[in-house]
């Protein structure tokens, strides 16, 4: 049996991993999906003073609460950093990495150092009191009404900080196997090139960015591959 531990992106919880977490389940596996603090179910408890150190520190929580080791962690869009971060504090702890269109940055870097200009635009046109409200569903590649209806309630604000903090690596996470799975292989954002630049093995999924609820059994299957 293998333990995942799946870390949603920007403005989703943990209950994004819905159908990916019962398709592991189904093949005898386990899996732990935490809410990072101030999103999703945990809303309640927003200030702009959460950063990236502060998702970092829930993950590093649920590790060693649950006494977790030799884990497949794995991160989705913004959560490639708290993920790096994590395994870089504990590698004893997790047997391998799994970018999911994931962000990811060298020690000092910032998921804005990695940005492209319309995106840190974007991000400063729409930030208030240190909060970014979600964009439309659409530009997740969720188009379907029915998920739309599914996804488009549930989202909830990001802490701008956790955007801007730098990632604090020692070096320790390039020695854990990792794969990044590219579910936007030409889109806009520098997913494939930050692949290539760390040196991971890649699969494309070609289904728009938030392929947990577009395409939860093509990613489960692929993540089932890491068992």
């Amino acid at each position: 049996m293998t333990t995942y531990v799946c870390v949603h992106g920007a403005w989703h919880g943990g209950w994004c991993w819905r159908s990916v977490s019962a398709r592991i389940r189904a093949a005898g596996h386990e899996v732990f999906t935490p809410t990072l603090t101030g999103l999703g179910e945990r809303a309640h408890l927003f200030t702009p003073a959460i950063g990236l150190r502060t998702h970092v520190d829930d993950v590093l929580g649920l590790l060693r609460y649950e006494d977790l080791r030799d884990v497949v962690l794995v991160g989705h869009s913004y959560a490639g950093l708290v993920v790096r971060e994590v395994a870089d504090r504990v590698p004893e702890r997790v047997a391998r990495l799994v970018m999911v269109d994931a962000w990811a940055g060298r020690d000092g870097e910032s998921l804005e150092d990695r940005a492209p200009r319309s995106l840190l635009d974007w991000l400063d046109s729409v930030t208030e009191e240190g909060a970014v409200p979600a964009a439309p569903p659409a530009v997740a590649g969720v188009t379907r009404p029915d998920q739309v209806a599914w996804l488009a309630p549930r989202l909830t604000p990001q802490p701008r900080r956790t955007f801007s903090d730098p990632t604090r690596l020692s070096g320790a996470v390039d020695t854990v196997p990792c794969r990044a799975v590219l579910c936007t292989p030409r889109g806009p954002m520098p997913f494939p090139r930050l692949a290539e630049e760390f040196g991971w093995r890649s699969t494309e999924l070609d289904v728009g960015h938030d392929a947990m609820v577009t395409a939860p059994e093509a990613l489960a299957d692929i993540l089932l591959e890491d068992a």
